[in-house]
């Protein structure tokens, strides 16, 4: 199902996947540019096997995924395929969508033209989408009489407000960058021309850190998000006592008091 094309270099079904090793990173590219990177089911579990490995690969600190070419991050889901699956297979979807979330390091969305349908809704699953300002953003599965499926209205609401997720969603507005951003729903809008420097400067914030504790609390952010907030306290609470013991933290203490830069090893 892999097949290597140099040592670093890894093709799934019309998904890449890069390493660098000098920056620390893996980069996903969605590689369908002349249809504008849609995706089929089968690249659906695809995507989640590679957040599988890279999950495992201690040579990776950060992960980015992108669309091939300058039109589309992803213009969604490959809609002819919807009418052969069983609706128990649909119902699943937004398990192997979730990939990005769920995995333990910081995941880096790189967005440019149309991210629509699935394409978004892996986007908002990722910890931070850097976004070209041509970008747009839409779930418009109402228009085909159908409705976001792999945990697109549930996010959207979580972090734009159930109103403005009733606007786009049950409307099928698409969502220039510029407004995205305000919503809350993009971390960062730049030129398509910067936008690679945009995610270099980001990698290079989060290479520099803890990989454990980026870890640590990405996991503490995210499983409060479904709990009130004096669990949410109790589980920050637990987790910041058990970061007391690591070397990172050590480090990070020593190297504060004593004016230098620290070196993080993830211990």
């Amino acid at each position: 199902m892999t097949t290597v094309h140099n040592n670093n270099t890894y093709q799934w079904d019309h998904i890449l996947v890069e390493k660098n090793k000098k920056t620390q990173t893996a980069t996903i590219i969605l590689d369908r540019p002349e249809k504008m990177n849609t995706l089929s089911f089968i690249a659906r579990s695809h995507l989640n096997q590679i957040f599988n490995e890279l999950n495992q690969d201690d040579e990776v600190k950060v992960i980015v995924i992108k669309g091939a070419g300058d039109k589309a991050f992803s213009s969604g889901g490959n809609i002819a395929q919807f009418m052969e699956q069983h609706p128990s297979v649909l119902s699943e979807l937004h398990v192997n969508v979730a990939a990005p979330e769920r995995s333990p390091k910081p995941v880096i969305a790189q967005l440019q033209g149309y991210t629509f349908g699935v394409g978004l809704e892996i986007a908002m699953a990722c910890d931070f989408r850097v976004a070209a300002d041509n970008t747009l953003l839409a779930l418009p599965e109402i228009n085909l009489g159908m409705i976001p499926g792999s945990g697109g209205s549930q996010r959207i609401a979580k972090i734009a407000g159930v109103g403005r997720a009733k606007d786009m969603i049950m409307r099928g507005r698409r969502i220039p960058a510029h407004e995205a951003q305000q919503w809350g729903l993009l971390t960062t809008v730049t030129s398509p021309e910067t936008l690679d420097q945009e995610v270099d400067k980001l990698i290079a914030d989060l290479t520099r850190l803890s990989p454990m504790t980026l870890k640590v609390l990405k996991r503490v952010i995210n499983a409060s998000q479904d709990t009130p907030l004096s669990m949410g306290l109790e589980i920050e609470g637990f987790a910041y006592g058990m970061l007391r013991s690591t070397n990172d933290f050590g480090e990070g203490v020593d190297a504060f008091v004593n004016k230098r830069k620290p070196i993080f090893k993830g211990e």
